[in-house]
């Protein structure tokens, strides 16, 4: 392998992001009394005790200052049967949520029915890196269901609850 020595072309870093399989969440806040939200696939744990986890959404998004101004948030990690979800979510519809069910957590972020796993989580620290803020947050609130979880790659997606296993 050689060392990169150059700014790497666009279309290379997609092709290398395609190659790694996510899960697929959908991170909502309200913003006042409307419900703001968007597809992220860039979520991961930092930590179990106390339990941390993170988010990074685009600065663009029009969804990014509604959850910069938040104190909480939700993350939902969509399962198998919310593929028309991920669809609205990803998209730059003005009503996300008029198709979708959803309910109040403790701390008011919207949680989607049918999900996987639910949290809803405090904002700890916002990090601005380049064109994304990385949320670093505090789970406040968590449920799990026995909804298998939809999982992404190679830009498709599928049933994570069905992955064989290797060896």
């Amino acid at each position: 392998m050689t060392a990169l020595t150059a700014k790497p072309d666009i279309d290379v870093m997609k092709q290398i992001n395609r190659q790694f399989v996510t899960g697929v969440t959908v991170v909502t806040a309200m913003d006042g009394e409307t419900p703001r939200g968007l597809a992220v696939n860039a979520f991961s744990s930092i930590s179990l005790d106390p339990a941390t986890v993170m988010v990074c959404v685009q600065r663009t998004s029009s969804t990014h200052d509604c959850l910069f101004r938040a104190d909480h948030l939700a993350i939902n990690i969509l399962s198998t049967e919310q593929l028309d979800v991920v669809g609205t979510f990803a998209s730059k519809a003005e009503d996300k949520f008029s198709a979708v069910e959803w309910e109040s957590g403790p701390f008011g972020s919207p949680l989607l029915a049918k999900s996987s796993a639910q949290m809803e989580v405090e904002i700890r620290e916002r990090l601005q890196a380049s064109t994304h803020t990385v949320f670093i947050c505090r789970v406040v609130h968590a449920v799990a269901a026995e909804h298998p979880p939809m999982v992404y790659s190679a830009g498709k997606f599928f049933d994570g609850g069905a992955l064989a296993p290797l060896g």
